[in-house]
């Protein structure tokens, strides 16, 4: 009978939040999966666990996952960990999921902290809808996309930034957002937590006078819907009203649904398209 992988949430800080269910699993356990077994080894004698570990990180992965696999197959039950929080999110994970589904393997996940989740309800943002991006792309061209794609999102954004680069990606959320409304949040679940709700050219301002510390995760407003629907009508407020109808006439509209489409657009009435069509 094949085994089973629990997929099992570690603290991001607080070694409190570890669950009992956890810790009962990684006893019980014949393996654990680690991102980094020097990290993880702490977190083991902590709680006097003495459980066998192997590394599973980014650059193992593959090859790694195919011999965990092969273990669950010959019976073995394995939990995997991460450095800090839920196995799975913005970490090699996920590779591993992937295989133990396509061999069949059943797989658990036992929760807890998740840093995304942690910052999100912490945040003072919106928490209905939301998007994580977790590290934004190191890859230029890709980059320039997801933030691009992020400019029109009307989601609350997720993103995780190192200290070193935190300014850097500040400048550029400005420069493709705008100054939006966004909470920074540190030091989760630790003595110096701290969430602290700004704006973007703010926080600008602040880090180019001070030097960042510690792993940031920013919670970042999205755009309304009623600043979507502002841009939209500005864009085609710059079209004459003859270039508009000339729009939707070339895509075989008549005249009248033609005038009711560019209404729309206009954010005004039919009637008012028709008398600037007639005082032409």
């Amino acid at each position: 009978m094949a085994g089973k992988l629990y997929l099992c949430a570690t603290p991001i800080g607080n070694l409190e939040d570890i669950t009992f269910r956890v810790l009962r699993i990684l006893k019980e356990v014949d393996l654990i999966g680690a991102e980094d077994t020097r990290h993880s080894i702490k977190l083991l004698n902590h709680f006097e666990i003495k459980t066998p570990m192997t590394s599973y990180h980014e650059y193992n992965k593959v090859d790694k996952a195919k011999y965990l696999v092969n273990e669950m197959l010959n019976g073995k039950n394995i939990a995997l960990i991460t450095d800090a929080g839920t196995p799975g999110i913005s970490d090699p994970g996920e590779e591993l999921v992937r295989q133990c589904i396509d061999a069949g393997i059943e797989v658990s996940s036992v929760p807890g902290p998740a840093a995304c989740i942690t910052a999100l309800t912490m945040s003072g943002q919106a928490t209905r809808r939301f998007v994580f991006e977790a590290f934004l792309p190191s890859d230029k061209k890709e980059r320039a996309l997801v933030l691009e794609e992020l400019k029109e999102e009307t989601r609350t954004m997720i993103i995780y930034e190192a200290p070193h680069h935190l300014l850097k990606t500040l400048k550029e959320l400005y420069e493709v957002l705008g100054d939006r409304s966004i909470t920074l949040c540190k030091e989760l679940t630790k003595l110096h937590e701290k969430a602290y709700k700004s704006t973007i050219s703010e926080l600008i301002a602040e880090y180019e006078e001070t030097e960042p510390k510690g792993e940031h995760v920013l919670v970042i407003a999205g755009k309304t819907f009623k600043e979507k629907k502002d841009a939209s009508i500005q864009s085609f407020l710059e079209m004459t009203i003859e270039d508009h109808m000339e729009l939707y006439l070339s895509k075989g509209m008549d005249k009248k649904e033609a005038m009711k489409a560019v209404a729309k657009d206009r954010g005004v009435s039919k009637r008012d398209i028709y008398d600037a069509l007639l005082d032409k």
